[in-house]
């Protein structure tokens, strides 16, 4: 029940939140309708509740028999987005009609349920090369070239951290991370050879390095309103709706900086709250993962759970300009249909683990 309330306490709060942040974005871009973004977000979220509940009531060990399928789904799409149409100057996304979405999203599941499934599969070999470390290189290295393709730097680092925390826990030995880190550092330098892209990291970076120096882009730029929003927001904050930098001097609020907005409307005791909310909920995860009665609930769990951490720890460290801009979404808040139905559906998982656990306990 505690990490049910949790959810539910992100899920109002992020769409109150984005309501906020959004509709002067809305009103002047989409013909006055101030509501556009929330009401899609609204339709998802109550869409997302409702499989997260579902979920919640399937057992979660199914997931074991479509690990490799989603593997395969992964990808498919991740080499699919890199023949659409780039938008902000990327390939995130695959566009049916008005109908769009981050491959990335099932990129990261795909990795949790099928590293959990097959670490369990080999437990007690994975001290080998040949069952602790051979199958993960095989699935981790063309990812990490497809998603720096598209490019997606955040989702890189994300995917990269899961795997190998996944693998510590799994009881790798910590000599084969050598062999990961050196499939990294080949991953990396066929990245470099494309100079499109090392540009797009190079002005990421210098963004990072100087966002109030001479010269103006659309990372400065965006990361300077955000660190003005942030500094005006004070101890208290201006308020709820009372945030000066959202009407067009953020580029689209409701999406990655979302949290400079909460930042500034409820100031840093609201922020800290919100943290703190984040920090229970990783906490209540890894509790949940940590008592499932199986191998495999237990590093589903702990996958996901991190998962959501990462992204949480990424994003304000990016709104704060701690890393440079990667393009993270901040969980439950930023605008972004298929993200939110996948993180509850997740969320339904670990309810599903902690369900089992109950069950099988009483």
């Amino acid at each position: 029940m505690p990490f049910l309330f949790l959810i539910l306490t992100l899920v109002v709060t992020g769409l109150v939140m984005l309501f906020s942040a959004s509709y002067p974005n809305a009103y002047y871009n989409r013909n006055g309708d101030s509501f556009y973004f929330i009401r899609n977000q609204l339709i998802f979220a109550v869409a997302g509740v409702i499989i997260m509940f579902v979920v919640s009531y399937m057992d979660y060990r199914i997931l074991k028999k479509f690990a490799v399928t989603l593997l395969a789904i992964s990808f498919g799409f991740l080499i699919l987005v890199l023949f659409m149409p780039k938008i902000s100057g990327v390939h995130r996304w695959i566009t049916f009609g008005s109908f769009n979405f981050q491959p990335s999203e099932i990129t990261k599941f795909a990795i949790v349920v099928s590293f959990a499934h097959f670490i369990n599969l080999n437990f007690s070999r994975m001290n080998t090369f040949k069952y602790g470390i051979f199958p993960y290189l095989i699935i981790l290295a063309p990812t990490i070239v497809l998603l720096a393709l598209e490019p997606h730097i955040s989702c890189t680092a994300i995917v990269i951290l899961l795997a190998a925390g996944m693998l510590f826990i799994g009881g790798v030995q910590l000599r084969w991370f050598g062999m990961v880190l050196g499939t990294i550092s080949a991953a990396l330098l066929y990245l470099v050879l494309f100079t499109d892209k090392l540009t797009y990291a190079n002005n990421r970076i210098a963004g990072w390095l100087d966002p109030f120096g001479p010269g103006t882009t659309v990372d400065t730029w965006q990361t300077r309103q955000g660190l003005y929003a942030i500094g005006s927001g004070g101890i208290f904050g201006l308020g709820l709706g009372n945030s000066r930098q959202k009407y067009l001097y953020i580029p689209e609020p409701q999406n990655d900086f979302v949290f400079a907005v909460v930042c500034e409307e409820l100031g840093f005791i609201g922020a800290v709250i919100i943290i703190l909310i984040f920090a229970m909920l990783i906490w209540r995860g890894m509790v949940i993962s940590i008592r499932a009665k199986d191998k495999f609930g237990c590093l589903l769990g702990i996958g996901l759970t991190a998962q959501a951490g990462l992204q949480v720890v990424l994003n304000i460290a990016v709104v704060t300009n701690t890393i440079p801009n990667t393009g993270i979404s901040l969980p439950f808040f930023s605008y972004g249909g298929t993200s939110l139905l996948m993180l509850l559906a997740q969320m339904g998982v670990i309810l599903s683990i902690s369900r089992k656990s109950n069950l099988e306990t009483s």
